[in-house]
């Protein structure tokens, strides 16, 4: 279907160094402070967060849809939590928050298209079951 980029770079040590993430219309910096701290600018977590939010709506939209539905608004929060375990940093739990205003669409039908698109949306998917294969191509330059 598409494949999408993204690119970051970061300079200096891991708490004193700085970071931008660049990808089609974004173009931030994110730091130690603003991923582990509360300091300006992104993180990680924050784009997880913000790209599981983007497509639980968008698959639910799609699902009410299919059963000629037509939503007038769904709005996702998601509330990534960030953890430190045995290797690092770690990834432990994304809480999605829905709220739906769609006329015609009872309570039954709702909970079970919610909960579809919960399973089944492309980065819940990913996260659930790891269904994307990463490749690495890595080089090291002289300095």
């Amino acid at each position: 279907m598409s494949a999408r980029k993204a690119k970051a770079t970061w300079s200096g040590t891991l708490k004193e160094g700085n970071g931008k993430m660049k990808f089609n219309n974004y173009d931030g910096p994110f730091t130690f402070a603003s991923r582990f701290e509360d300091g300006e600018g992104t993180n990680p977590e924050e784009l997880v967060g913000a790209a599981h939010a983007g497509c639980y709506s968008m698959f639910l939209s799609a699902l009410l849809s299919a059963e000629e539905l037509s939503p007038k608004s769904i709005e996702t929060n998601a509330t990534v939590t960030l953890e430190k375990d045995d290797i690092g940093p770690n990834i432990t739990a994304i809480n999605l928050n829905c709220t739906v205003t769609c006329e015609g669409l009872t309570q039954e039908k709702f909970e079970e298209l919610a909960s579809a698109a919960k399973d089944k949306c492309p980065i819940s998917r990913l996260y659930a079951g790891g269904t994307a294969t990463i490749h690495l191509d890595a080089k090291l330059t002289s300095a």
